[in-house]
Parts: structure tokens; C-alpha cells; sequence
């Protein structure tokens, strides 16, 4: 799997537009493949983004409104006739068990691939084999919705220019990296001596709620931030209605909470030009990006 990114697979709100499909968002972190949210048609988007299903490890639901889930049966389903042979993760609330099972089982087919769930009940780390670490937390949405925090493992990176000079070769750097020394010439070498610490990567991903402290700290540090932002400051009061923010909202917790780059999504269909949210969020947080259907974001 290629390098960390982002793929946009649909970034609309409840109503699909002429431009942007229901929301799903896809991840390739650490060598995985992450799916979050997905709506209404997100399979056939998978085609149009030129990405393979099969890529998909993990399967991340924040809550149980149809735009964040009506795509979960159907990604299962061609999952399953793909035939792949890697376990399938799927996390979402311990409240919407049911409306998982009816969604995985609501239809007719041979079933051929290994599903793990895991229905989360309390906030925090979430126990899983995955080779990251996973945490969530509540957000505010009049319903039970998670917002998920993902962090790669922290590295030790070697200094190539230092190793070459001093010698250090072949399986010297694999004992070095395992015991934190090495002997060369009658010198000890070590390990901090040539290499740095790398902290993990971490995205974070907050959809559907108001302004809240659970957002700031899932996004805290984040090298890449995607957040709602159903509408602009001109609609607050939809937004404090519907229990969703603001493109100045989300920016605002961006800024608050260090992340590195804001991702922008979830919008209503009353706006047919997405920059408007971009504009509005550079005012408050200047890496603020309008996500838009198959775009992509490196980070």
C-alpha cells in the first residue's frame, strides 16, 4: 500500500447533489486500508475513485443516521465476492448493534469472508489487533456518536550520512536497532547517537456534532484533521439547530487543538460551491482544505 493519504469518496451531507455523493472517506495509513462513514452509494464511488475494495481492512461508523451508514451492507457484500482473504474490522457504537446486524444481513448471500466486530461502549483506547492505536470519544450530536483518534506507532529513524561514516552495515544496524549499541573499531556506538525519534502519525476524524471539548482532543496534534462543517456562519443558526458547526467552527478547533491540516466535509446541499467553506475557515486556521468527491489529500 502506498504512502498516507486521504481519499474523498463522497463529502455531501444527508442529500446527495448533482456533484457530491453521501459521505465515505477513505484512509491508507500504515499500510492499511480505513473506511469511514460510508453512505449511500460508496461502492460505486470506490470504481470512480480508481480505488480497490479489496484494500479495505477496517471499517469505522461513527453513528447510525443513514448517511454515515447506508454503504456498509453493500461494501460487505462485494467484499465477501471479492473473496478476500484478510479479516474485516468494523467499529461503530455498542448502542446501533441492531442496526449493524440489519445492515450486514439485510440481504440475501453466500457469506465467504471473516467479519470482526467490535461494538465500543465506553470512550477511550479501543482494543484491537490493528497495528494502531485507536481511541474515540463522544461527540455531541443528540445521539450516540463517536469521533475516532488513530495513531501509528512512534519510530526510531536512522542517521544514513552517520551510519555510513562510522561503518555501521548490514546486520550492525539490526543489532543496533535491537539491542541499543553496537561495537565498531573498538568503539560503542549508541543507538541515540545515530538515529532520532519519529512520532506516529495520527489523523483524526470528527463528523457530526457541535462544537465540543471531545473534538479539540481527539484532533490534538493531528497531521491530519478531517471535520465536519455542514454550513457557513451565514446558517449558525442551522447549525446549533441540527446539532452540526460551522466551516469557522471546525476551524477554531483545528487551531485550538495544534492540528497540522483541516479537512473539510460534510455539507449541506443548499451550498453548490464549496469554497465558500475553505474561505471562511482560512480566516481562522490557514491549512484549511474543502474536500470535494475523489479528491486527495497527502500527509
Amino acid at each position: 500500500m502506498s504512502a498516507e493519504e486521504l481519499v474523498i469518496l463522497g463529502c455531501s451531507s444527508q442529500q446527495p447533489t448533482r456533484s457530491r455523493n453521501q459521505g465515505a472517506y477513505f484512509f491508507r495509513f500504515n499500510g492499511e486500508g480505513l473506511l469511514f462513514d460510508p453512505g449511500e452509494g460508496t461502492q460505486r464511488q470506490f470504481i470512480h475513485a480508481d480505488l480497490a475494495p479489496t484494500a479495505i481492512g477496517h471499517i469505522f461508523v461513527s453513528h447510525f443516521h443513514g448517511d454515515h451508514c447506508l454503504g456498509v451492507g453493500s461494501m460487505l457484500m462485494r467484499l465477501n465476492l471479492d473473496k478476500v482473504k484478510h479479516p474485516i474490522h468494523c467499529y461503530f457504537p455498542k448502542s446501533g448493534e441492531k442496526y449493524f446486524e440489519r445492515l450486514r444481513f439485510g440481504t440475501i448471500y453466500h457469506n465467504t469472508i471473516e467479519v470482526i466486530e467490535h461494538p465500543i461502549r465506553t470512550p477511550g483506547i479501543v482494543p484491537s489487533p490493528a497495528p494502531f492505536e485507536i481511541t474515540c470519544a463522544r461527540l455531541n450530536h443528540g445521539v450516540e456518536n463517536l469521533g475516532y483518534r488513530i495513531k501509528a506507532p512512534d519510530r526510531r529513524r536512522f542517521h544514513k550520512e552517520e551510519l555510513d561514516k562510522l561503518g555501521i552495515r548490514g546486520p550492525l544496524v539490526g543489532e543496533l536497532a535491537a539491542i541499543g549499541s553496537v561495537t565498531v573499531g573498538g568503539k560503542k556506538i549508541l543507538l541515540e547517537e545515530v538515529s532520532y525519534h519519529c512520532p506516529g502519525k495520527v489523523i483524526a476524524v470528527v463528523i457530526d456534532t457541535r462544537p465540543c471539548k471531545a473534538a479539540v482532543e481527539l484532533a490534538r496534534g493531528a497531521d491530519l484533521f478531517l471535520c465536519e462543517s455542514t454550513y457557513t456562519r451565514e446558517h449558525d443558526h442551522l447549525a446549533k439547530s441540527y446539532s452540526h458547526m460551522t466551516a469557522f467552527d471546525a476551524a477554531t478547533i483545528a487551531k485550538e487543538a495544534g492540528a497540522k491540516k483541516l479537512v473539510l466535509t460534510h455539507f449541506s446541499a443548499r451550498y453548490n460551491d464549496v469554497r465558500v467553506f475553505e474561505n471562511e475557515a482560512r480566516q481562522v486556521f490557514l491549512e484549511s482544505y474543502a474536500a470535494s468527491d475523489f479528491k486527495r489529500f497527502a500527509f
